[in-house]
């Protein structure tokens, strides 16, 4: 497999700070992704490498490993293990007088084909070391009304549709992951994962705050005054309040369960948030103006 540039997918110099790489990561990833990008297998195939380079950049750990072994970063740690191992033989063997050169003079690249490959250079077997999968992540984009209920959604990752249940109470920036689903393993090693980052709107009407929501209602001016009964929308339905007669400007109610479903907690939910504004009339009939200006000499001190 040809070498990727990770820094190159993402548009990125080698300095870059975490600021700058995950900055060209969104951008990136918005513009390649799969849902924008219908049957493109070239946007697929982008996406895929965007988030392997972002999985490497954004790991302080992992691009500094990229960064001193390139595409073998991942085996770093057992290069220099075995390096040290045969410094360690080499040493014991020759004593004062020196031996054989072990690693000095080898580059990275002679170290992995000999570590990984099934043949060794005196014609022996080498007993081959598996290990993990790369694991690969992506983002998916929901409305609120999407987050509120369970429902299941095909994602095509690295050219496979998998089919998963997204639960509902799903919150913004949560990650979920999704076993076995990410690169292949190496040397009969077990496949890597896969980790999934939601993105969850608010409503035009309503707004989440963890399991409540909150809503604004507008109030008549006349049942602000006199009391009465409204219906209001909920996120499910719609529900009849009754309004205390004096209610005021920005008065809160709490409608205890009519919030938001809590994750993977069946039938629990949240509490619904309505404050009132009342609804000053913008023309009035010289009926009403008569009628309002006895009312304010009656209610002048």
């Amino acid at each position: 497999m040809a070498f990727i540039d990770y820094y190159k997918v993402l548009g990125v110099d080698k300095k870059a700070t975490e600021t700058e790489i995950k900055k060209a990561y969104r951008k990136m990833a918005r513009k390649h992704h799969p849902d924008l990008n219908p049957n493109d297998k070239q946007a697929e195939l982008k996406f895929k490498e965007l988030n392997e380079a972002n999985e490497v950049l954004s790991n302080p750990e992992n691009r500094k490993k990229y960064d001193q072994y390139g595409e073998n970063w991942e085996h770093g740690e057992e290069y220099e293990k075995s390096r040290q191992q045969q410094q360690k033989q080499r040493q014991q063997s020759s004593g004062p007088q020196g031996g054989f050169n072990g690693f000095e003079g080898a580059d990275y690249s002679d170290f992995f084909e000999s570590m990984f490959n099934q043949s060794g250079g005196g014609g022996g077997q080498r007993r081959s070391q598996q290990y993990k999968g790369q694991d690969f992540t992506t983002a998916l984009h929901l409305s609120l009304k999407e987050a509120y209920t369970s429902h299941k959604r095909t994602l095509n990752v690295n050219g496979k549709n998998i089919r998963i249940t997204i639960a509902a109470g799903v919150e913004n920036g949560q990650v979920i992951k999704i076993p076995g689903y990410g690169g292949e393993g190496v040397s009969g090693g077990p496949k890597g994962d896969l980790y999934i980052t939601f993105s969850v709107d608010n409503d035009a009407d309503f707004k989440r705050d963890k399991d409540n929501l909150y809503t604004l209602v507008e109030l008549p001016l006349y049942t602000a005054v006199l009391g009465g009964e409204i219906t209001v929308n909920t996120f499910d339905g719609k529900v009849k309040l009754t309004i205390a007669a004096g209610t005021q400007n920005n008065a809160k109610v709490k409608l205890k369960g009519k919030g938001f479903p809590l994750y993977k907690k069946e039938g629990a939910f949240g509490d619904l948030y309505i404050t009132y504004t009342i609804s000053i009339p913008k023309q009035l009939s010289d009926k009403e103006k008569e009628l309002f200006n006895e009312l304010s000499k009656i209610s002048t001190p």
